[in-house]
């Protein structure tokens, strides 16, 4: 039998359930998972290796209108999605309309050429004749695509959705090493989990003002010690993180290092400082020294 492989990106609006879909797909929790919007930032590889084949998952952000230079970077990580794909996973809801990002999903009928795998999500959440009313709706929008209902938080439909992969999947060689999970380094996903404790613990628009950046990661036998810096906006929101007393700071510390511990399997010391980058979502050296903007080639 031929070996398989190829890339399979995941695109979507916000809060459809992408990235838990792509953790339940990869088997690990590569991707933030949180109930607010916009919590990906960036295209997160998730590497799944059977006996013969390989599949490349990639998250990718939800797509909205920017309002700032991040959410530009943003949108063309999501929209680079739909060119480099060998099997695409538009993922919605039961409850967003087609007209909730109409430009986004015209690109999407353009496409002729990759195999589109439509897959309603949280499906549970509804009845039988509400989804019969949906899947005919997509039908009728996307009529390449195959529609596929699905409960990513339920796990119903997942291994459908594998198993139409794979099929989908062309003929070729791996593009990584038979034992990756991932193409991040372990300071990405550090800075992820503690990016997500703060998108947790912090309301408003603090957590979306803010960007970890790890600047230590040493590793012994059996500890790892790391730095983080959380780089804010504003003067304003270094004093909310911290916190009065510096209690803000201290539960984010011990929230952040029991996943950071599961996640690497050993024990940590971490220490988190808070920046002020003035507003650096708009700032395109910041931009380019936290992975969202490239050099022009």
């Amino acid at each position: 039998m031929a070996f398989k492989s190829g890339f399979v990106n995941i695109v979507g609006n916000p809060n459809v359930g992408k990235s838990t879909l792509m953790n339940e797909l990869v088997g690990e929790r590569l991707s933030i998972v949180t109930a607010k919007s916009q919590t990906t930032r960036h295209r997160i590889l998730g590497i799944v290796n059977g006996e013969d084949h390989q599949i490349v998952f990639s998250d990718t952000p939800g797509v909205l209108k920017p309002a700032y230079k991040l959410q530009e970077s943003m949108l063309k990580f999501s929209e680079s999605a739909l060119v480099d794909a060998d099997v695409i996973l538009y993922i919605t809801d039961t409850e967003e309309t087609a007209e909730k990002n109409a430009e986004f999903l015209s690109k999407i009928k353009k496409i002729d050429h990759i195999p589109i795998l439509l897959v309603i999500n949280k499906i549970d959440l509804i009845n039988q004749e509400r989804l019969v009313e949906l899947v005919t709706f997509w039908e009728n929008l996307l009529p390449k695509a195959e529609i596929v209902p699905c409960s990513a938080q339920n796990k119903f439909n997942v291994e459908y959705i594998m198993k139409r992969i794979v099929a989908l999947l062309p003929e070729g060689e791996p593009y990584y090493d038979l034992d990756a999970l991932t193409d991040k380094p372990m300071r990405f996903f550090v800075s992820e989990i503690i990016r997500e404790k703060i998108l947790k613990l912090y309301s408003k628009e603090i957590p979306y003002s803010c960007e970890v950046v790890v600047e230590q990661y040493e590793e012994g036998p059996k500890n790892v010690h790391i730095r983080a810096v959380i780089n804010v906006s504003r003067d304003s929101q270094k004093g909310i993180i911290i916190g009065k007393k510096g209690e803000g700071i201290k539960r984010l510390g011990i929230e952040s290092r029991k996943d950071i511990e599961t996640f690497v399997g050993k024990g940590i010391y971490l220490d988190l400082y808070v920046k002020v980058e003035k507003d650096w979502r708009n700032n395109d050296k910041n931009l380019k020294q936290f992975g969202y903007l490239q050099d022009e080639k």
